[in-house]
């Protein structure tokens, strides 16, 4: 074997352990993401009825971007100690009333 085949076989192994490693930070991220997920859902289990839960998953195929800020001020709020009650469907509407942009009117005038 050559100088050249020895440090090529060399470079070869580092990016392999290089690859190796980032593999496995990914996958640690990847379970801390689907752990603070999980654990989010569980708080939105409860806080919410179940009527509020599906009608926020309807939001979120809809508006995800919408959906995440409303669950995550609904969460911020309830570690604040400011939710006493789980929140029904009505209240859930009005929340995403205030949050939702409001539709824009196009006029167009012909003179």
């Amino acid at each position: 074997m050559s100088v050249d085949d020895a440090e090529l076989m060399e470079l070869r192994r580092r990016k392999m352990a290089d690859m190796q490693r980032q593999g496995e930070q990914q996958a640690v991220m990847d379970q801390q993401a689907q752990a603070m997920e999980a654990q989010r859902q569980a708080i939105l289990r409860q806080l919410l009825t179940p009527e509020a839960r599906d009608r926020l998953a309807n939001v979120r195929m809809a508006y995800p971007d919408i959906a995440r800020s409303v669950e995550d001020q609904l969460i911020r709020l309830a570690q604040n100690g400011q939710i006493n009650s789980q929140i029904d469907e009505p209240t859930l509407k009005q929340i995403l009333r205030k949050v939702s942009p409001q539709k824009r009117e196009i006029n167009i005038e012909r003179k």
